[in-house]
């Protein structure tokens, strides 16, 4: 079964009221109003985690994600998941001054990311830090407003990027923070956190190792493709990811070739690792993530006397997201919102037809054994019923290859 992913935003709007970014904040349900945080560091990669999970595009509507780490989250390997295009670091104020945050920051500097000072108090130990941010954020409810405007004239001369006054819940503290300089505004005055939720997979913790361990060994991309593409649960979470990494390029990622290859070895074991960490014990639909990839497998074998690898492995993704909805436990139509897919395989799978269509349909028949329709529907692709009863064997078998019963419960059956 799906797990609810859950995130609030709340909006960071310029001097005009207009829509500048959001900042992201931990929750555990649609229902709670603050974060009950244990863990700073699970808070934060969850937010990275049901970020990837939401999709950048539907959750920022292109504008600008800041997100809280503390010193464990900012060191970890999880801020690199995120397009640096798409946030900005919030650096808490419990994260200790050192050399090694400086080394840190200017790393993850070179890769392109943002950073933030929350809640900027005047301390020396700070200053440093100043050059190497990009906004300074004021908490403007906790202190008085000329303490507000002493800080500012404090850290003006180190600092040149933008400040962000939080907290403001009145008319007269906005005016207030307006005319003293400061570019963007967040707080009750303007709008509070949004709660959003969404069904998300969580593949089972053994899956996961398992090919962790195949990616840490390997050198060979093609050697983890065939592990992923067994995984209906993985595939579906790997597409995600990719499309979301690759915002932006003209060409959507659609196959695991292609997510993979797009996104390396050392980025693919940083995405398992997040899931390892975020994974629930909860069991996904064994039976229906068995029946897609299978599904998807004969939809992929019936093509290949018939049309090119691309195409093969369009009509393998057909046939897998056939199943999405019970998988995922989401429309098939907000799915599609988020992953975008070839026209022909979109066209297959919400109005059932196009070139794949025919795949599909015959595929499904061969489940169920209706003998009639097979006959009916393999002279659609000029096939025969003893070819599709040859290939339906030889899914079934290629789906069970290393995911016996008790690896397949590894992914998360019941």
């Amino acid at each position: 079964m799906g797990t609810e992913t859950f995130l609030a935003r709340q909006p960071i709007v310029d001097a005009e009221h207009r829509l500048f970014a959001y900042e992201l904040l931990f929750r555990q349900s649609m229902a709670s109003v603050s974060a009950r945080i244990d863990s700073q560091l699970q808070a934060g990669v969850e937010i990275i985690s049901n970020t990837l999970c939401l999709g950048t595009d539907w959750l920022l509507q292109g504008k600008l994600a800041f997100i809280n780490l503390d010193e464990a989250t900012l060191m970890s390997d999880f801020v690199c998941l995120l397009p640096p295009r798409h946030v900005v670091y919030e650096i808490l104020e419990t994260v200790p001054v050192s050399q090694v945050l400086f080394s840190r920051i200017h790393e993850l500097r070179q890769l392109g990311y943002r950073f933030a000072l929350d809640d900027f108090v005047c301390l020396e130990e700070y200053r440093p830090l100043l050059p190497m941010v990009d906004f300074v954020k004021l908490d403007v409810l906790e202190q008085h407003p000329e303490k507000t405007i002493e800080i500012l004239a404090h850290i003006r001369r180190d600092f040149k990027g933008q400040f962000i006054a939080e907290k403001v819940e009145t008319l007269e503290m906005f005016e207030l923070c307006r005319n003293s300089g400061i570019q963007y505004f967040q707080g009750y005055y303007f709008a509070r956190p949004e709660n959003l939720a969404s069904k998300s997979i969580q593949p089972g913790q053994l899956a996961v190792l398992d090919l962790m361990n195949k990616v840490r060994l390997c050198e060979d991309l093609g050697e983890i493709e065939e592990p992923l593409r067994r995984n209906a649960v993985l595939t579906l979470r790997l597409l995600r990811y990719a499309n979301s990494a690759a915002a932006g390029l003209q060409q959507p990622i659609h196959t695991v070739r292609q997510a993979v290859t797009l996104i390396g070895v050392r980025m693919l074991y940083r995405w398992l690792a997040l899931l390892l960490v975020t994974a629930t014990p909860t069991p996904t639909n064994a039976l229906a993530a068995r029946t897609a990839v299978t599904r998807g497998r004969i939809c992929e074998l019936l093509g290949q006397p018939r049309l090119d690898r691309q195409a093969q492995d369009e009509l393998f993704m057909t046939g897998l997201f056939s199943l999405a909805e019970p998988l995922m436990e989401i429309p098939l139509a907000r799915l599609l919102e988020r992953l975008p897919m070839p026209d022909s395989v979109v066209q297959a799978l919400v109005h059932q037809a196009g070139p794949y269509a025919p795949f599909l349909r015959l595929a499904e028949a061969s489940e169920h054994g209706d003998f009639g329709l097979i006959a009916r529907y393999a002279g659609d692709i000029a096939s025969t019923p003893e070819e599709v009863n040859l290939v339906q064997l030889q899914s079934l078998a290629w789906t069970e290859e290393l995911t016996g019963e008790v690896r397949f419960q590894a992914a998360g059956s019941p």
